[in-house]
């Protein structure tokens, strides 16, 4: 039945997978638990395996040691405290990782137009949009946009060492389980991009200290003294390949003197385009030096992949270039995007890609050559912990410190949101919406302490049932807040 808000409104139904036992519900209506249910899946937010727990909190003045209130775990609609998951990871919890996304979304975007205490003034300053890439460890198939994957020419019946054709005439459609996969697994170094994989988050330091260093060059100054005059401000996140390695999509901000705050103005010196300039400059020169694991291996030098894109965003100026590909609203949208995604999207439907499975051989591999001929220890045994990412062991986002608030100051603001409308409730005093968000933000310490005492007793929901409910709702929510954001549009 279609409401009013397109399908997504309170009348709609929600759609429960067929066959699905739904006795647990109906014991729910039957004893009257239902509507306690709902209110404890709204107090979640739908999430797929809330944290279950038992115990109570009393809440202090911290000046004056009054007790402001307490709470007990069987005074909760369901005698126990549900807690969301928080998971990150979309094919964990959908409902977390939109959290997650809306924050990153918030805190990116706030970098580049400001809010969330953020000035305004900083979407004046230079703004960049890149995309570091692995480099090419042998040959693989591809989506070519509805071309062939690797056209033979004419007469051409090359072929690799091992007998395999170096050419694939078939295209592949997105999400073709061979696309990734190399032409020739034989010939494919995949113990150098297990180790480039590994290597990478050190490749994006130093190239964060290469560049800082080339600005200070072109701004004729020293490394030392480059915060006297700029900053370089980024936020970047991780995203996996088809061939299972991973791309970096950064946001590079070009800030004034980092006393100044966040989003000072940049030197009129260095604009956008020249910015963009250096980082193309720049980063291909930056390597790493990966040390051999063993006496039958042999070092490496690492660095990034040829397909380097670095386009501007913002010039320096507030006014967009109404031409360019990009806006900051896209931008940060995309990365948001990618901040709920890992690893699990490399899997085909119902099993693991082949060239994936290589990958994580190759890093159980490696972890264990490192532990048998260095028993004193040797960085490569921590591998065995990062299979499960391809080598990867790097955060999925990242952010310079001064690049805009923090995901720690948003979950913070929510906390205290909370606590000031459950206080407008129990006081009947209307709440002050003056200079919210400032308060909700700051970083002064807190006035209250919440002293308790808590036992785990689980994750999940009480059956399947439940959870497809939960994961139900979710759905519901997030296609009404799409076609919300469409209405808009």
């Amino acid at each position: 039945m279609r409401s009013e808000f397109g399908g997504f409104g309170q009348d709609a139904p929600l759609e429960l997978a067929a066959g699905l036992d739904l006795s647990g519900l109906v014991d729910r209506f039957r004893d009257g638990t239902n509507e306690a249910l709902l209110d404890t899946m709204t107090a979640v937010h739908n999430c797929a395996r809330p944290v279950r727990l038992a115990g109570s909190s009393t809440t202090i003045d911290a000046r004056t040691g009054e007790v402001l209130s307490t709470f007990r775990s069987a005074d909760a609609p369901l005698g126990v405290l549900y807690r969301p998951c928080g998971n990150r990871r979309a094919h964990v919890c959908p409902a977390c990782s939109r959290t997650y996304a809306r924050d990153t979304f918030a805190l990116i975007s706030a970098g580049v137009a400001g809010g969330k205490t953020v000035p305004e003034q900083v979407a004046d300053n230079p703004l960049l949009f890149a995309t570091f890439t692995a480099p090419s460890f042998g040959l693989v198939h591809g989506h070519r946009g509805g071309k062939p994957c690797r056209p033979r020419r004419r007469d051409d019946r090359t072929r690799c060492l091992h007998g395999r054709p170096q050419w694939c005439t078939a295209i592949h459609e997105p999400g073709d389980a061979r696309s990734g996969a190399p032409l020739c697994p034989d010939c494919y170094d995949t113990a150098s991009a297990v180790l480039w994989q590994w290597h990478a988050p050190e490749l994006w330091r130093r190239t964060t200290i290469a560049l800082r260093r080339a600005v200070a060059a072109d701004l004729g100054v020293t490394e030392s003294g480059l915060g006297e005059q700029a900053s370089i401000q980024y936020a970047k996140v991780a995203e996996y390949q088809d061939r299972g390695l991973v791309h970096f999509h950064a946001l590079i901000r070009l800030d004034g003197p980092a006393a100044a705050g966040i989003g000072a103005p940049a030197p009129a010196a260095l604009d956008g385009p020249t910015l963009a300039a250096l980082v193309r400059d720049t980063a291909p020169d930056v390597t790493v030096l990966a040390e051999p694991v063993d006496d039958q291996d042999s070092p490496r030098v690492l660095a990034w992949g040829a397909q380097l894109d670095v386009r501007v965003v913002t010039a320096g100026h507030r006014v967009d270039d109404p031409t360019a590909a990009l806006t900051p609203g896209q931008v940060a949208g995309y990365l948001a995007k990618y901040a709920t995604k890992d690893v699990s999207g490399l899997h085909g439907e119902g099993q693991q890609r082949p060239h994936i499975a290589a990958f994580r051989a190759a890093c159980a591999a490696l972890a264990a050559r490192a532990a048998r001929h260095h028993p004193e220890g040797h960085d490569y045994q921590r591998m065995r912990r990062w299979v499960h990412m391809l080598g990867f062991r790097g955060h999925f986002g990242t952010k310079s410190r001064r690049y805009s608030v923090t995901l720690g100051a948003l979950r913070r603001a929510r906390v205290r949101w909370q606590r000031v409308t459950a206080e407008s409730r129990r006081t009947g005093e209307p709440i002050d919406t003056r200079d919210l968000e400032r308060r909700l933000l700051a970083d002064d310490e807190e006035t209250t302490v919440v002293i308790g005492s808590w036992t785990y007793l689980g994750t999940g929901w009480r059956d399947a049932a439940e959870e497809a409910l939960a994961l139900a709702a979710a759905a519901r929510a997030r296609e009404y807040d799409q076609w919300r954001s469409q209405s808009r549009r």
